[in-house]
């Protein structure tokens, strides 16, 4: 490859290896904008989930604004109209929401007597339920990423039971991701 292409009379920076594929594949990933699990995260939805390409929509504490917190909103709306605009003009039928462990977005969050990773939980279940009040026929999944002896863990939230915002959950998938942090 050229170490310079020319392209509307500019020098460009760089050119990536990885060939344009203008195929969708109909499916978004919504997750947290910390920059230490990124890898992880793509590694994921590419091998784990078998998703070449997805829209990706990254946030702090990923799909927790549309559980109804009061801090976050103006950023509820704000991915409201992302993922509307997202489903109708790609097309998208799956969305897949996760969190992941020691999210900063749960600090400063009265979690009265549950845990962060429940809050999580309740989280993933309230914007699974937003999500699909406007968008009856995407199917969403929802998933925890979790530290474990320097890698990171995927597991599908949820045992089959009712979590303690008394939502059903999907039952337990798990994958590990070789990268470590």
């Amino acid at each position: 490859m050229h170490s310079e292409i020319m392209s509307s009379g500019s020098k460009v920076l760089y050119a990536s290896q990885t060939p344009f594929d203008a195929q969708r594949i109909g499916a978004a990933a919504v997750y947290c904008s910390d920059g230490r699990f990124g890898e992880q995260m793509d590694e994921f939805l590419h091998k784990g989930l078998r998703l070449p390409r997805y829209d990706r929509v990254a946030v702090p504490g990923g799909a927790a604004c549309l559980a109804g917190h009061t801090c976050a909103y103006h950023q509820k709306h704000a991915l409201d109209r992302q993922l509307d605009f997202l489903i109708r003009e790609h097309g998208l039928s799956r969305i897949v929401l996760i969190a992941h462990e020691g999210c900063a977005f749960y600090r400063d969050l009265w979690l009265g007597l549950r845990t962060m990773e429940e809050q999580q939980a309740c989280d993933l279940e309230k914007a699974a339920t937003q999500i699909l009040a406007s968008n009856p026929k995407v199917e969403i999944e929802m998933y925890f990423a979790r530290k474990v002896s320097g890698l990171v863990t995927f597991e599908r939230f949820g045992t089959g039971e009712a979590c303690s915002c008394g939502v059903r959950q999907s039952p337990p998938v798990s994958m590990s991701v070789s990268r470590t942090l």
